[in-house]
């Protein structure tokens, strides 16, 4: 069954770290590699909870998709993307690029200067996203694409 764009709902920081957890855990196979060979999705779930603003997505009670970054407040005004993610069901409505949109517009109205994430470089899905919002390569290590965008 396609999902519907217009039953989303958009919110900032909402999500219980528990909701956090489930989501990762169903979600975790769309990553490259898949997520849970590569973090322990309990404590990854906490740490986003506690430390990350989350920009989400739901459909009525359902948490379909989120974008966590960590907003540090340090000299080098910084933001680092450390999810991006919508559940397979809810693939192809625009929800990452809204999402998206609301993360850069929050790191402008608080003075950030640039947005940084980390991509598997065989994640060519994820990359091309990426390139649409203006992230440029700025360094590679191992099988990592260390991506920047100017805010």
């Amino acid at each position: 069954m396609k999902m519907d764009a217009n039953n989303i709902s958009y919110k900032i920081k909402t999500a219980t770290e528990y909701e956090i957890f489930l989501h990762l855990t169903e979600c975790s196979d769309t990553f490259i590699p898949p997520l849970a060979e590569r973090v322990d999705i309990n404590e990854y779930a906490k740490k986003i909870y506690e430390k990350s603003v989350t920009f989400e997505a739901w459909n009525e009670n359902l948490f379909v998709g989120f974008i966590a970054a960590y907003f540090n407040e340090n000299a080098s005004g910084s933001t680092f993307i450390t999810n991006v993610s919508v559940l397979r069901r809810f693939a192809g409505l625009g929800i990452a690029s809204k999402l998206l949109d609301m993360c850069i517009e929050h790191a402008r109205n608080n003075g950030f200067l640039e947005l940084a994430l980390q991509v598997h470089k065989n994640n060519n899905p994820a990359i091309r996203f990426y390139n649409k919002f203006g992230f440029k390569n700025h360094e590679t290590k191992d099988d990592i694409f260390f991506m920047k965008r100017r805010i």
